[in-house]
């Protein structure tokens, strides 16, 4: 069941979201074992920390959802979403968290159906968040001063700033760059890349290669709050409660005139966006 008041819940899952930041941080930066999942990435300490507060803290906040998580058991998540619940990622970033680099952050979705409702993204190391409810807007806030409103920019196609991946950018990406006019490109960890879309700091954001839908779910609503999209190959939105919560590659733009649609795309930069996903579409269907 939904919360009778999401500005009330989104309220309470900010400060969660930031608990949790602080149950993470005493972690950072010290020597410590981490283990490699099956999925070949890497749990520290600190994301099972963050995720039993995480569990525990919404829990309480709404007993009648569940709360899936990127550290639940396999028998804890389900094949795809029910219709609402909590979609969280307890440490997000965390190879980044490993190597000293601050870039990290904690996601925190409420999910109804195949649209995030509310998203959360905090930064620990930085005491910055990011938080948006769908449909009315989306806001930033450093420490304990007051949220400010963030919107995406206008695009300038001879001028874009591409955020990549520190860890994950794949062949499509240096296809991307290499068709752009002048990119500027700036490297950065975790869903801090929607983010800096969001704020208008940045234009596009192409993943290449799955991710989970935990990963996502938090920063993309905060980026389609923002004004911007999260695309899939085809062009469709991306949406959630897919099979075995895998996405598939995906773009985030922060100008929707950058949207490819129809025979005829607006721009250069469409005609791009168009190519690539066309070709990452057809390799993914010959997996």
């Amino acid at each position: 069941m939904i919360p009778t008041s999401l500005e009330n819940t989104l309220t309470a899952a900010v400060r969660i979201a930031r608990e949790a930041g602080k149950v993470i941080l005493p972690f950072f930066h010290q020597e410590g074992a981490h283990r490699v999942k099956a999925d070949h990435s890497p749990l520290t300490e600190a994301d099972l920390a963050s995720h039993a507060f995480l569990v525990e803290a919404l829990g309480r906040l709404t007993p009648s959802l569940m709360v899936v998580s990127e550290e639940s058991a396999d028998r804890e998540i389900p094949a795809s979403l029910v219709d609402a619940c909590w979609l969280i990622d307890p440490l997000d970033g965390t190879k980044e968290f490993i190597k000293g680099n601050p870039q990290f952050t904690v996601n925190v979705a409420l999910m109804n159906g195949p649209n995030p409702l509310l998203g959360v993204v905090h930064v620990p190391a930085s005491e910055l968040t990011y938080y948006a409810q769908r449909g009315r807007g989306a806001w930033r806030q450093e420490h304990e001063a007051p949220a400010v409103p963030i919107r995406t920019r206008s695009a300038n196609p001879n001028r874009l700033t591409v955020v990549a991946s520190a860890d994950h950018s794949g062949p499509l990406v240096k296809r991307l760059l290499q068709r752009l006019s002048s990119p500027e490109v700036t490297s950065i960890g975790s869903s801090l890349k929607f983010c800096l879309i969001a704020e208008g700091s940045a234009d596009l954001y192409l993943r290449d290669g799955p991710t989970m839908e935990w990963d996502t779910a938090a920063a993309q609503c905060v980026l389609e709050a923002a004004g911007g999209l999260v695309l899939e190959p085809g062009g469709a939105p991306l949406c959630y409660g897919k099979a075995g919560l895998k996405n598939s590659s995906f773009v985030a733009l922060g100008d929707p005139a950058l949207k490819w649609n129809g025979p005829t795309p607006a721009s250069e930069v469409t005609r791009v966006l168009r190519d690539l996903f066309h070709s990452s579409q057809d390799r993914l269907q010959q997996k």
